[in-house]
């Protein structure tokens, strides 16, 4: 996959409208302004978004909240120091909420899901009575995995420890100990599975290692009020993926924290997206927000509605006095309508259209509109290597019970997302990925300590180490 990115073609027209566009954004920085202030020149995101009826409906896209939280550069050694990924591991995996499944996953009584992070892992069923639970996978007569890294099933009626055959009820009450009459000093209530704090949110399943943890609800921040509307619990997997990436697990997910790297890695687009006035929001620690607009034109080229139209794939003249973007949606909720057997015609457009990227901390992020309905998980594997995980979730059929969840597609460090079955990102998504190859050598090889970050599209990264911090030095005041 390490071939040098293709030089698009492109019209003297377009050149000369590149020309401008670069003019325009590479202009010196206006220092009459304080930091954090500055913005790309061209109407905003909530300049569009405002003046589109259908998104009043969505009154959680019609807000902006950003801060300037410094301009320091940020060490290398974050990312590249192996007692720094140790202290991860001590420090913020077994003490912070993660989503271990999707509720489809273990949809009836007895079945179960193995979520693993690092050396902790996680058994989670759901019981008799239809509870979901989550206990420490392992046996507490000799520490045996009960269940295989990433495995999962149906039909347990207990939970056996494959070494000795001891078994617990799914509600992880002890069952039976063969040979009883060798344990005279176990109790049974006291010989049970180490339950785990356990929670769902939109369909997912989460679940934290630290028993004394704070509720999931402090960490989702603004989550359920924004997505009450937009129904991830109504859908399904249709796509799944784990990919293996080159370099830290830090700097992979921080790929797609920002669209600032949209000019130069996916130059296809610049032409059909905003991607330079692409809003940025912080809502605390845990929640940050990136929204860019789609089917706009480029709001720093000159651009006439029938051209971006034409831009979009249509070969069809657009309707007079129709915006491109609003066409692109209408056209949209009825494609992806009769593909999904889904009524989409009350879709605001900026939930049909764009990319709408959520991330809760630590390591996700949650997309929820139609066209771009992408969930993403990263899992490090090693100080330089780390799972992607992405969940393509589609909405259900209306009147139809909900489809069961795709099985995942392992794909290694070399694979192209194009051996995924019907997986229309895939393009993006390599040239995605074909940047870390490059990127964690240079972080390894930098002479300069640290990487220097704009002030505001590159907020949520240093928002993301700011909250990091604040568990990794949790364990000072021990």
């Amino acid at each position: 996959m390490h071939n040098q990115k293709q030089i698009l073609a492109v019209s003297m027209g377009q050149v000369m409208s590149i020309k401008k566009m670069m003019t325009a954004l590479t202009a010196p920085a206006d220092k009459t302004l304080s930091p954090g202030e500055a913005r790309c020149p061209g109407p905003s995101t909530q300049d569009l978004l405002r003046s589109e009826p259908s998104n009043s409906k969505d009154p959680a896209l019609l807000i902006a909240s950003d801060r300037f939280l410094g301009d320091n550069d940020l060490p290398f050694s974050r990312y590249t120091s192996q007692a720094f990924y140790d202290r991860e591991m001590k420090e913020l995996w077994p003490k912070v909420w993660q989503w271990a499944c999707r509720e489809e996953h273990i949809p009836k009584p007895g079945d179960f899901y193995t979520y693993d992070i690092g050396p902790y892992s996680a058994l989670i069923v759901r019981d008799e009575q239809g509870v979901i639970r989550a206990f420490v996978n392992a046996c507490p007569h000799r520490g045996m995995a009960l269940t295989d890294p990433g495995s999962q099933g149906s039909g347990k009626q207990f939970i056996r420890c494959p070494f000795h055959g001891m078994a617990w009820a799914l509600d992880g009450s002890l069952n039976e100990i063969p040979c009883r009459w060798d344990f005279p000093h176990i109790e049974d209530e006291h010989f049970g599975l180490d339950e785990l704090p356990c929670d769902v949110w939109a369909g997912f399943v989460f679940v934290n290692f630290d028993r004394n943890c704070r509720p999931l609800a402090d960490d989702l921040g603004v989550l359920p009020e924004h997505f009450k509307d937009w129904g991830l619990e109504d859908r399904f997997v249709a796509v799944h993926t784990h990919k293996t990436l080159p370099g830290n697990w830090k700097m992979c997910m921080e790929g797609f924290l920002e669209a600032f790297h949209v000019l130069a890695t996916h130059p296809e687009v610049i032409y059909t997206s905003s991607w330079a006035n692409t809003q940025y929001d912080i809502f605390g620690p845990t929640v940050t927000r990136f929204l860019q607009t789609v089917a706009t034109g480029n709001p720093n080229l000159d651009q006439t509605q029938a051209e971006i139209y034409r831009l979009l794939g249509y070969q069809d003249p657009l309707p007079e006095g129709q915006s491109a973007r609003e066409q692109h949606a209408l056209n949209q909720r009825e494609l992806m309508g009769k593909r999904f057997g889904k009524d989409l015609s009350e879709v605001s457009t900026s939930i049909m259209l764009d990319s709408i990227e959520y991330h809760l901390f630590p390591n996700a992020c949650f997309f929820p509109g139609i066209q771009i309905p992408l969930i993403y998980r990263f899992r490090p594997t090693g100080l330089g290597t780390c799972i992607h995980e992405i969940m393509l979730l589609q909405p259900c059929p209306d009147g139809q019970s909900r489809p069961a969840p795709a099985e995942p597609i392992k794909l290694g460090i070399e694979d192209s997302y194009e051996l995924v079955p019907n997986f229309p990102l895939a393009k993006v998504l390599d040239q995605d990925t074909e940047n870390f190859h490059r990127q964690w050598v240079g972080m390894n090889a930098s002479m300069k300590p640290g990487q220097t970050l704009a002030n505001y599209q590159e907020a949520r990264i240093r928002n993301y180490h700011q909250t990091l911090d604040g568990y990794l030095n949790s364990g000072d005041q021990d």
